[in-house]
């Protein structure tokens, strides 16, 4: 398949949403594949989605009185800002548990995701091991003696989260591969009717073009926070609101950067009230927790357009909406493995005998969270013209299809050194320590990108709206 430019990406993106055609006219997209050490368009990937996010937000100012102003992405940028690199006081923290990867089965190989203990400590007894004195080499002998699709099935009817490996054939034999093969990338989709255009506060010609939306973030892995940290680098008020009994992972330091961060305990009904009250002054409700999960507490994209008509709700999943698979649990890493990308990118280096290879990035995660960015700026615009309230629904899978379609990358990736970072970083003062991380790679001309909140950990905020 021929390599689709990052521009014709864009295109289709605008095209899927219902967004002006002349307002491309106002992008300028910079640099080439490879930019990454990947056979796969991951650094076309990562511009086409961050551009279309910046354009979007930018479009839906205009619609709001304020002129159009260019955006410009360079591929380099985009692909080193989506490694999600930080350290905090110096050091890089450690992101993955030493449980978690690829691991050899019977037949095959299973990836094991492991970075919350309760996932960890659940894959082990699945394997009738001792959580508290097992170690990997035990998890890998245990693991010969399962077949992989068994480990799979096993770990999914656990509640836990592992895949086996296969490849591009294998998955798009299966039930859930088909189902995705015939659904679009994302969907924007107005849910009811009787909202009229909700009013927008003032802009003025100097604000970002997402002042004064306020953005309810409910979501704890890469996708959904990358999504919410960057309408909060266009102006967007983003209050991320975390369990108080739930984990969170490392990066959470850094993908926090613009927001407010506070608690909200979902199980009793004070808590629920807190959030109907959030809600109801909210613009925008992004959630990315298993499928269901929110709306079984009372928040589904329905019950939320009853308390806030005109709501744009914004809802990620691993394994999209279909299929068999529609309600599992997944990450970046499990769905790279299941639907064949780390297969073919090991062959594609080492030859048929090299061992499975992931993407350079978590790929997936990244672009999901910009099309997430996306389709709530764009549903927004569409809810000024249109009314209404919408519902965005984006997937970890339904991206992975997206990037199959972009083309293979025929030469260069095994030659393409390590990018330096030097030039992308920036560092702040946050509530973690000392954050030095990647700024955001999309260049408005009028109102830069900027994160006006410092990083800080959950609850360091109320759950009010100022």
């Amino acid at each position: 398949m021929n390599l689709t430019t990052p521009r014709d990406a864009l295109s289709s993106l605008w095209q899927l949403a219902g967004l002006p055609a002349d307002a491309l006219d106002f992008v300028d997209l910079t640099g080439a594949e490879p930019v990454l050490p990947s056979f796969f368009a991951v650094g076309t990937a990562a511009q086409s989605t961050i551009a279309a996010a910046a354009l979007a937000a930018c479009e839906l100012g205009h619609a709001r009185g304020t002129p159009r102003q260019r955006v410009a992405v360079d591929m380099l940028a985009a692909a080193v800002e989506c490694t999600g690199w930080f350290s905090l006081d110096g050091e890089p923290p450690q992101l993955w548990d030493p449980f978690s990867g690829l691991y050899r089965c019977a037949d095959g190989h299973v990836r094991v995701h492991a970075n919350f203990a309760h996932h960890r400590d659940g894959a082990l007894r699945l394997l009738g091991l001792d959580p508290a004195t097992a170690r990997r080499e035990d998890a890998q002998d245990a693991l010969l003696r399962w077949r992989a699709l068994d480990f799979e099935d096993a770990a999914a009817d656990a509640g836990l989260v592992a895949t086996a490996l296969r490849t591009f054939d294998a998955w798009d034999a299966t039930p859930q591969g088909r189902s995705l093969a015939g659904q679009p990338l994302l969907t924007i989709e107005r849910i009811d009717d009787g909202a009229p255009p909700m009013a927008l506060p003032p802009l003025g010609a100097d604000d970002q073009p997402l002042a004064g939306i306020r953005v309810l973030e409910l979501t704890r892995i890469l996708a959904g926070p990358v999504g919410g940290k960057a309408l909060a680098a266009y102006g967007g008020d983003v209050m991320l609101v975390n369990a108080p009994h739930l984990p969170n992972i490392a990066a959470i330091a850094d993908t926090s950067r613009g927001k407010r961060s506070a608690q909200v305990d979902l199980r009793g009904e004070a808590g629920r009230a807190e959030l109907s009250r959030l809600v109801a002054g909210a613009h925008v409700f992004i959630q990315g927790y298993r499928p269901g999960a929110i709306a079984a507490r009372g928040f589904g994209p329905q019950a939320l357009a009853r308390i806030r008509p005109g709501i744009v709700a914004v809802s990620l999943s691993a394994y999209g909406t279909q299929g068999p698979w529609a309600g599992r649990r997944g990450f970046d890493s499990l769905v790279q493995t299941a639907m064949g990308f780390n297969h073919e990118e090991g062959q594609a280096f080492g030859g048929d005998d090299a061992q499975p290879r992931p993407m350079p990035m978590q790929i997936l995660d990244e672009a999901s969270g910009y099309l997430i960015a996306f389709g709530a700026a764009a549903a927004l615009w569409r809810q000024q013209r249109e009314g209404g309230s919408w519902h965005v629904q984006v997937s970890l899978a339904q991206t992975g299809q997206w990037l199959r379609r972009l083309g293979r990358v025929a030469e260069g990736p095994k030659a393409v050194a390590p990018a330096s970072l030097a030039p992308w970083l920036e560092t702040s003062d946050s509530g973690f320590g000392a954050l030095c991380a990647i700024r955001h790679s999309a260049q408005l001309a009028r109102t830069a990108a900027r994160y006006a909140r410092p990083s800080m950990p959950p609850g360091s905020h109320p759950p009010l709206w100022e």
